[in-house]
């Protein structure tokens, strides 16, 4: 069972890289993305092409999660405009929490295909800037 296109799609957005379009075909030998696992560098796509039926299943298994809780984060925008209602109180973090458990997820799916996530994902990290 291989990953759809849709799915490779997913994977490469979830890790945070940019689109490729139809201006440079990704294959096995041309990509964006490059993994290293000790001393084998492989693509991207050679790594997700030749993934065990195990591991396609835990990979999907991450899609469909990362996927629930991307929903999740467009959904709360819907109770932005609460702040009190009755005896419920709307949890004014409630976007950011979201952002933060779908970027975990992200950048756990990252670990797993042991790659590093992409530029709009980032380090995950502090980063200091002396200017």
């Amino acid at each position: 069972m291989a990953l759809t296109d849709a799915q490779m799609t997913d994977v490469r957005r979830y890790m945070g890289y940019q689109l490729s379009g139809t201006t440079m075909p990704i294959t096995v030998n041309q990509d964006l993305v490059y993994v290293k696992f000790g001393m084998v560098t492989m693509s991207l796509y050679q790594r997700l092409t030749s993934l065990s039926a195990s591991e396609e299943s835990v990979l999907d298994n991450y899609l469909t999660k990362i996927s629930a809780l991307e929903t999740a984060v467009i959904d709360s925008s819907d109770n932005l405009d609460t702040d009190q209602a009755a005896v419920w109180f709307h949890n004014k973090n409630e976007v950011n929490d979201r952002m933060k458990l779908f970027n975990l997820w992200r950048r756990q799916m990252c670990e797993f295909l042991g790659a590093a996530p992409g530029p709009a994902l980032g380090c995950g990290g502090t980063r200091l800037v002396r200017g």
